[in-house]
């Protein structure tokens, strides 16, 4: 982002990728580069860029069940007022550091998995496809360790959430939240595959339309469980990848 000869707008170009229902989207937030001379994250302002502006593009990225949830978007000279700045020129990174660490929290999921392994046990405990799979030793052993981890993830978050509403900021357990959960989340996705074994197999695109009154094939909408377990995969990646959060768990926790 570049400021225009009168310096009461930002010239901005570039492109932000995987721009999750962006096709929706009335506003985009961006981090600019606004010094390209600064080291590492210094040099980026956070602008709010409205998405009717001149110059934006949104192409559509359409995943392989054929969905459009993602997109691209290009900017190409987009005009963004300067009054549209967050905060001071080139001090963005430290506000979106503050929004990641809300953001990763957020992503850890922990009530969306409890709503989730409680719907797998039920499903696990009945017959109508044979010997329930709770009785099986190992997918008994498999459920317990994701249960029990996803205890211990409450509790953190919990924690997490006693310290904001004092008033703080999450600080590094925000990662720990991330990293877990996601780790969390796609652990039951594999445990909905061993409940539907090949019923999972399917793709039926027309399942998935509103209105849709044909048989469900397997236990629960077990035709669904492949689709849910390649969308997750993502998990790991978006709000910094699991692998930066170990790094960040090993500088600010383990002074490493």
């Amino acid at each position: 982002a570049v400021l225009d000869a009168d310096g009461a707008n930002y010239i901005v170009n570039g492109q932000k990728t995987w721009t999750t229902l962006g096709q929706h989207a009335d506003w985009i937030f961006c981090l600019v580069r606004t010094d390209p001379q600064a080291k590492a994250q210094r040099g980026i302002s956070f602008l709010l860029i409205d998405m009717k502006s001149p110059g934006i593009t949104v192409r559509p990225i359409i995943t392989l069940d054929g969905a459009h949830e993602v997109n691209e978007v290009w900017f190409e000279d987009v005009r963004v007022p300067v009054a549209n700045r967050v905060g001071e020129e080139n001090a963005g990174w430290t506000y979106a550091k503050v929004l990641l660490s809300h953001e990763r929290a957020g992503i850890a999921g922990v009530a969306t998995s409890k709503v989730r392994l409680g719907r797998l046990k039920a499903l696990a405990a009945g017959d109508q496809f044979g010997p329930p799979l709770a009785e099986d030793p190992v997918f008994r052993h498999k459920l317990a360790t994701v249960e029990i981890d996803l205890l211990a993830l409450e509790y953190t978050e919990l924690r997490t959430l006693a310290a904001i509403s004092t008033g703080q900021a999450p600080g590094p357990e925000s990662s720990i939240l991330k990293l877990k959960g996601t780790e969390i989340a796609q652990a039951i996705d594999e445990l909905y595959l061993d409940l539907a074994g090949y019923y999972a197999l399917p793709f039926l695109p027309r399942q998935f339309d509103a209105g849709f009154t044909g048989e469900w094939v397997g236990p629960g909408s077990a035709a669904a469980f492949t689709s849910r377990y390649f969308n997750n995969r993502k998990a790991s990646i978006y709000g910094g990848s699991n692998e930066i959060q170990k790094n960040v768990l090993c500088k600010s926790v383990l002074g490493l």
